[in-house]
């Protein structure tokens, strides 16, 4: 791994096609009592996905945040906290 590197949890996501999508996960934090993913394609890096995790007794699954102001209020949030405590 070379020094500008960083280490991301990957996951792989089918889209409603049935193709399978890697993911770097770039965040998972909670808020307003939900807990939420920042996903980004390893294909294409301005391809960006916020993601609300849902837990059930059958395991973790994540949920598309479709309502737009839910979407910024959550990358707005995410924005802060790294400006906040910057990478070193």
């Amino acid at each position: 791994m070379y020094r500008d590197e960083v280490y991301r949890d990957t996951i792989v996501v089918k889209d409603e096609n049935g193709f399978e999508k890697q993911f770097s996960v770039e965040a998972l934090f909670d808020m307003k009592e939900n807990t939420y993913a920042l996903l980004r394609s390893d294909e294409d890096e301005n391809e960006t996905f916020v993601m609300q995790v849902e837990n059930t007794k059958n395991g973790q699954y994540l949920v598309n945040v479709s309502d737009p102001s839910e979407r910024n209020m959550v990358l707005d949030a995410y924005e802060i906290a790294v400006e906040a405590n910057p990478a070193e």
